[in-house]
């Protein structure tokens, strides 16, 4: 009798347990967002609006296949002008990737990378000029000093595309650091042909200091010419105590970078526990890492006693907590007429794309999509082919189209 009572006491605490799971897991839904998981602190957004956004839904048919499962440990892609991918491996050089994903072919030549936790080959951009002198940019983690930093190089591509050659390294984000971790990294042309680079604060306290900074290239978006100078009307460019290159600050790790329909430049970047940040890049503005975040540190203690505000500094547009650790982005222009202009980013810890609903810059609706999946996406692609592509960290290839 005794035993009966007692396994009936366990019996009900077990129900008592998991009813308590089911009520946090309908408290968190009940908002209607598309974030289910609880936050990692108390903190208030500044705007309604501005996280945990109402969740939507793709009513348009489409399918999801994977063209490739062989791409080892991409970071960036991009098409080519006949519609072929360029994607880059983190190890150390490019791959050329048929339409259909059967055929790989290598690019060799590179400058060695220091491809060590986040380092390696890292992104990759057309000359706009391309077609005409076959050139490309990339970004790596190159070996410098006494450690590493975020370099960009261009080089010209061989007429069979299996090899490049007359490689300058135009701009070093200086200074070097002997870490592995927060490159930032991406890169993205205007319609002036001017290139905008994005750049980590190398993780480690001692660097974090550095976005703050404006005498160095650690935490910021950068804007050079095609040779690597500060380009013309930069907003510093004549300030003393700034670098011309600066073209905002106070960043911390932004991994997805890229211009919207109207012009507008736009940021990614990841946060501590919590934090991370959806950005629209004005120039000369400060973005405030790390002296405002909506995230913790990793030990659960407070930033900056919980700043979550301050003058001087520019609120995030969109921040998730808990992380979805936003990597690649692209606005979509393609064949699906529900997501024309969506904002697709491709997340990491989150195992989704990401697809964000925006009205006048402001966030109005959230889709995490191929959640099933279960990969790290590390960029996605608006294919000229207008179909929206996608690379993981796991060397997939994938194709969402219109069914």
């Amino acid at each position: 009798m005794k035993i009966s009572n007692y396994l009936s006491g366990i019996l009900c605490i077990v129900i008592f347990l998991s009813s308590c799971k089911k009520t946090i897991a309908q408290q968190a839904k009940s908002d209607g967002s598309a974030e289910t998981l609880e936050p990692n602190t108390s903190y208030k957004p500044a705007f309604v609006g501005q996280t945990r956004i109402k969740a939507v839904k793709t009513i348009t048919p489409y399918k999801v296949e994977v063209l490739t499962k062989s791409l080892g440990r991409p970071w960036g892609i991009i098409n080519l002008p006949d519609g072929r991918f360029l994607i880059t491996e983190k190890t150390g050089f490019m791959n050329v990737i048929s339409t259909d994903g059967k055929q790989i072919s290598k690019i060799e030549g590179f400058p060695k990378v220091d491809s060590k936790g986040q380092g390696g080959m890292l992104d990759v951009a057309l000359d706009p000029d391309f077609k005409l002198n076959n050139i490309i940019f990339f970004s790596f983690s190159e070996p410098f000093g006494k450690g590493n930093l975020t370099s960009v190089a261009k080089g010209k591509l061989s007429q069979d595309l299996k090899s490049i050659s007359e490689i300058q390294v135009i701009f070093r984000a200086e200074p070097s650091y002997d870490g592995d971790k927060h490159y930032g990294s991406r890169l993205v042309f205007d319609k002036d042909g001017n290139l905008f680079v994005s750049t980590g604060e190398r993780s480690d306290k001692q660097t974090r200091v550095y976005a703050q900074k404006t005498d160095n290239y650690l935490g910021k978006v950068l804007k050079i010419t095609k040779d690597g100078k500060p380009a013309p009307g930069n907003p510093f460019i004549a300030k003393v105590g700034y670098k011309p290159e600066i073209y905002a600050y106070g960043i911390r790790n932004p991994q997805g970078l890229a211009i919207d329909p109207n012009g507008n430049l736009w940021d990614v970047e990841m946060g501590p526990r919590g934090g991370d940040e959806i950005n629209l890049i004005q120039p000369g503005k400060n973005y405030g890492w790390g002296d405002v975040t909506y995230g913790i540190e990793y030990s659960g203690e407070k930033i900056n006693g919980g700043t979550t505000q301050k003058a001087g500094t520019e609120q995030p547009v969109y921040y998730w907590d808990p992380v979805v650790s936003p990597s690649g982005i692209t606005f979509y222009t393609g064949n699906i007429e529900e997501w024309k202009n969506n904002l697709f980013i491709g997340c990491l810890s989150g195992e989704h794309i990401n697809r964000i609903v925006m009205k006048n810059n402001k966030v109005v609706g959230e889709e995490r999509l191929l959640l099933d999946q279960k990969e790290r996406f590390r960029d996605v692609l608006n294919g000229m082919d207008g179909n929206l592509y996608a690379v993981t960290d796991s060397g997939k290839l994938y194709k969402i189209s219109k069914k």
